[in-house]
């Protein structure tokens, strides 16, 4: 593929009059790993949405592969990019294998139903995130770091070749925290899925991410390594905090 798999320009946010993101820019190269980070209400949460389709921007451009999101269909749409949100409200009652195959939806041929391939995604996705001991549970008996679990299994199922997640390790303990980050520097690293994330913990951003994107009051601030963009003066004006009391792994950042 050439050119970027995602590129936003000038993309501008409003919801009832205020701006919630103000004329938003990057690209994103084929195999990237990056992080938004910034303090709550800046706007990250928002801005996923509209990478994902699901919120239109009022103002300004996303393309995915070069294609503009508006152009394509949400089947498409999932084909090529694949969502973990933060926590998702199951309506009724779904084993975990069955939240997981979810994922292969948008690769099911109509009328057919799951095939073969559709079947060992599934379980792949199940013993790579380790999810093997939840099998024939019911997800929504599960506890919610369990859950997140699941919803990352699912995204693994989808395949797409872009991951957006929306803080990953919210509820997660600081064992799961560093295993699924570890997985996602693997889906990067070995499987070449590109990757945006939205983290609040700095040190897991640093330690894990490469690339740091800063956004405040709904603009991109920042944008480049760990220790290009969490400066002592970044961190107080942002963040409102003195690094001392943050513990970054900016050094021997993996």
């Amino acid at each position: 593929m050439s050119g970027p798999v995602l590129a936003l320009d000038g993309v501008t946010v409003e919801i009832r009059g205020r701006a919630i993101l103000r004329d938003v820019s990057f690209r994103l190269e084929e195999g990237e790993r990056a992080v938004l980070i910034g303090p709550n209400g800046a706007g990250k949460s928002t801005l996923l949405r509209v990478i994902a389709g699901t919120l239109h921007p009022t103002a300004g451009r996303v393309e995915l592969g070069g294609t503009p999101m508006a152009h394509l269909e949400r089947a498409e749409v999932a084909r090529r990019l694949a969502v973990v949100p933060q926590q998702t409200a199951l309506p009724f009652s779904m084993r975990v294998e069955e939240v997981v195959a979810l994922g292969r939806l948008p690769h099911e041929a109509s009328l057919r139903g799951a095939r073969p391939a559709d079947r060992a995604a599934v379980s792949a996705a199940i013993d790579r995130v380790g999810l093997g001991h939840l099998l024939g549970r019911d997800a929504r008996e599960l506890s919610l770091g369990e859950r997140q679990l699941v919803l990352l299994a699912l995204a693994v199922a989808q395949a797409s070749p872009i991951m957006l997640l929306d803080e990953p390790t919210v509820h997660l303990d600081l064992r799961h925290q560093v295993e699924a980050m570890e997985l996602m520097r693997d889906l990067n690293e070995r499987d070449g899925t590109s990757m945006i994330a939205v983290l609040h913990d700095l040190g897991l951003a640093a330690h894990f991410f490469p690339r740091i994107l800063v956004i405040d009051h709904g603009r991109l601030i920042a944008d480049g390594t760990p220790r290009e963009v969490l400066t002592d003066e970044r961190i107080r004006d942002v963040f409102g905090v003195e690094p001392a009391l943050v513990r970054l792994a900016v050094h021997g950042q993996g």
